[in-house]
């Protein structure tokens, strides 16, 4: 099976190199989709080279991919989808099964403030573990829906990289802000991890990568960031058409290189439970 073939473009995010970053952003921009199509699966042990390519065409424009199985699907099959754009190394967080999985289910047990993502309540935009130390940043997830909710659990979903675009298009003083290695910090959890401090957006082997919350309970950002805080919530909040809303049905999910993501509040019926696996995984996506 072969990979798409990826141009030979010199992506540079860097504030000092402007032509290539115009040259990478207008790329980036050309063609943007409006809205994202599923991807359907036969077999998702082995999927047919149109479906891996589909796949990768989608990740590789918006940094995300909305699949769709004919059929019902276990653990060891979403492992096995994910292994095939080489993603294996979970990250086996605290509210995560033995087997590095979790199950995103209404629970009681974890029901606080630190828990949301095990309540019916709304989930601001963010990235998934925010909080990790630089060691364990989480760089791709796997979002499955087992059962929708009866009402509500919408998905909001937006790619880092227009959120960057946007950011600097604004002013580019915006993103030397977000870019301080000591411009936001998440107080310990004595019970998990030490204070964690870095930067929004950090750069590796020239691939962006996003570190947010628009939580504002135990977050302290540094002042300097505060206008480019105040534009982003404005966009997070605005009804851009690159950002992407939609309700994940039954064996539908998302594959994504942690793009930022929020839950509107649910309800579940006594027939009908939301249920939702999730991987998170220290890898990148790789095409």
């Amino acid at each position: 099976m072969k990979n798409l073939q990826k141009k030979s473009l010199f992506i540079n995010f860097s504030l000092t190199h402007k032509d290539l970053y115009l040259k990478w952003r207008e790329e980036k921009l050309s063609k943007y989709p409006s809205k994202l199509v599923p991807i359907s699966i036969k077999n998702p042990y082995k999927l047919s080279s149109k479906e891996y390519n589909q796949m990768c065409h989608s990740c590789d424009k918006t940094n995300m991919v909305i699949y769709k199985l004919e059929t019902k699907i276990d653990k060891a099959g979403l492992l096995a989808l994910a292994a095939q754009f080489n993603l294996q190394n979970l990250d086996k967080n605290l509210c995560a099964n033995d087997d590095g999985i979790s199950v995103l289910e209404l629970n009681d047990k974890l029901h606080s403030q630190e828990y949301i993502p095990y309540t019916n309540r709304g989930i601001k935009w963010h990235t998934d573990g925010y909080y990790n130390t630089p060691e364990k940043q989480i760089h791709a997830f796997l979002l499955h829906c087992v059962q929708p909710a009866i009402s509500g659990g919408e998905n909001g979903l937006l790619d880092p990289e227009i959120v960057y675009i946007k950011l600097r298009d604004e002013n580019p003083e915006y993103i030397a802000a977000l870019m301080d290695s000591t411009v936001m910090t998440i107080p310990p959890n004595m019970d998990v991890r030490p204070v964690q401090t870095g930067p929004v957006f950090s750069f590796n082997e020239n691939l962006l990568h996003m570190r947010y919350t628009a939580r504002t309970r135990s977050i302290k950002w540094k002042s300097k960031a505060k206008e480019a805080l105040e534009f982003l919530s404005y966009f997070l909040n605005s009804d851009s058409p690159y950002i992407f809303k939609l309700k994940l049905e039954s064996n539908q999910g998302v594959l994504c290189n942690n793009v930022l993501h929020s839950r509107t509040a649910f309800a579940d019926d006594i027939n009908q439970k939301r249920l939702l696996y999730r991987l998170r995984f220290y890898d990148r996506i790789r095409l």
